[in-house]
């Protein structure tokens, strides 16, 4: 365990009114600080909840009637002694004990990520499962908690320190082979040990060629809403918010920037976006709203083309240069019209000359008519394109990184039959992947990764 100097504390529940709120200390001093706070000499016994009055020791004020749990070291979350101070969570409670604690010597108000930070410090979590806590925090549906659980649980760096365990230990093979030429060893253990880089090497870039479903279910799966002007494209996202987030207005070109929308569809987490009527415009405002809506449908998961009945099937060139198989065509306003004669799917070809054959929705934003098999088929796309089977798949860009530079190490080494250069080579892809999980010297990397969780945690 890494002795700390100072004992931190922080709120770590969340700020605002509630029934509870709880305090966290961690350090040496968190054990004398409680025995302060009760008025006692006597430590409680750990991992036992006692219900005391907490006075101020300077004052003798009492500050509240608090259920306090003492966690000794290194049996508790950040190794070291902790203290849990479970108060009333009005805002004059916890203020006036977090104003007690900050006069107490050897206190400080903790930084953001300090906790967590610490666990790993002393060896309670690796670095993935210190992120899959940030991304259990943040999670706004039930797959993101699905996937935070298995990363927080330590799936994800059991993974990749297999990988590294198995590297090792080819490397400790190559390495006899070069300190000790002159013993029995096999002739030539470098092509022997190819099968176990290999091996490990293919297993690195099935993992890397997931189609980004991790990083996509944290970040949400991006579904952008483009059509003409005067299309329903904003009526068609303030129905599927089911409130009104952007304007709808009869003159053409009301939207000139993207409107972003949050979305649950099916436990999976969705950003619909509208976007500004794709045409010509000598407009300045509203070329630049083209061109952003144009650059944000080239990167989504999912584009939704509207069309309003009147003008199918005529598809505005701007938008049909977008269209491919990631595309629905929704023909709008069909309230208005009989919808009887528009076909269930469109055939054409792609902007790269690809046969395509697409769903056709007839809806209408305005009566809901046709929004219920809509919202069926993104619930379909989404979860094709988020759900997964299998180990925890990776959830951060600093993790591909790592994990494309160990495989291109092994490429690299796998190519020659020099002890030498093979062992340089597997030297280097067992650093990257420790990069990940924190097995070698990452201390530049801890200020941006616990610098991203929130106080108290």
């Amino acid at each position: 365990m890494i002795a700390s100097r100072e004992t931190i504390f922080a709120l770590s529940s969340g700020a605002g009114r509630a029934g509870v709120a709880v305090i966290r200390l961690s350090g040496p001093r968190s054990g004398a600080v409680l025995c302060a706070l009760l008025g006692r000499d006597i430590m409680p016994k750990p991992r036992h909840a006692i219900y005391a009055p907490i006075r101020d020791p300077q004052s003798n004020e009492r500050l509240d009637d608090a259920v306090a749990i003492y966690f000794e070291g290194p049996a508790s979350f950040t190794g070291e002694d902790v203290v849990e101070l479970h108060v009333h969570g009005g805002r004059a409670v916890i203020e006036g004990v977090l104003d007690c604690l900050s006069r107490q010597d050897g206190l400080r108000v903790a930084d953001p990520g300090e906790y967590t930070r610490r666990a790993f410090e002393n060896g309670k979590m690796d670095l993935t499962s210190a992120e899959g806590i940030a991304d259990l925090i943040d999670a706004e549906t039930a797959a993101q908690r699905r996937q935070a659980v298995r990363q927080m649980a330590g799936e994800l760096g059991t993974l990749y320190e297999g990988w590294r365990a198995r590297l090792m230990k080819a490397l400790a093979h190559i390495e006899a082979d070069i300190d000790f030429p002159d013993e029995d060893l096999p002739d030539g253990i470098v092509p022997v040990v190819h099968g176990d880089l290999r091996a490990v090497n293919d297993e690195v870039k099935r993992h890397l060629a997931d189609n980004r479903r991790g990083e996509r279910l944290r970040e949400g799966f991006q579904i952008v809403i483009l059509g003409a002007p005067n299309a329903g494209k904003s009526s068609l996202l303030n129905r599927l918010a089911q409130r009104d987030a952007a304007i709808v207005s009869e003159i053409a070109g009301t939207t000139r920037d993207m409107i972003e929308v949050h979305l649950d569809l099916g436990g999976f987490p969705v950003t619909m976006v509208d976007t500004a009527g794709l045409r010509e415009s000598g407009d300045v405002i509203e070329s630049e709203g083209v061109r952003r809506a144009t650059e944000r449908a080239e990167n989504a998961d999912l584009r939704l083309v509207v069309i309003d009945r009147s003008d199918w099937p005529k598809i505005d060139p701007e938008a049909a240069r977008l269209i491919d198989d990631k595309t629905l065509i929704l023909i709008n306003k069909v309230d208005a019209t009989d919808s009887s004669a528009i076909p269930a799917s469109w055939q054409g070809t792609s902007v790269d000359g690809r046969a395509l054959e697409l769903p056709v929705l007839p809806i209408s934003a305005m009566t809901g008519q046709g929004m219920e098999s809509l919202l069926q088929l993104l619930e379909t796309r989404v979860k094709e394109g988020l759900d997964f089977a299998g180990p925890v798949p990776l959830t951060r860009l600093r993790h591909r990184r790592a994990l494309e530079s160990a495989s291109d190490h092994l490429d690299r080494g796998l190519q020659t039959d020099i002890a030498e250069l093979a062992a340089e080579d597997v030297r280097l892809a067992v650093r990257e992947i420790g990069k990940i999980t924190g097995r070698v010297d990452v201390e530049d990397l801890l200020d941006i990764i616990f610098g991203d969780f929130c106080i108290g945690k």
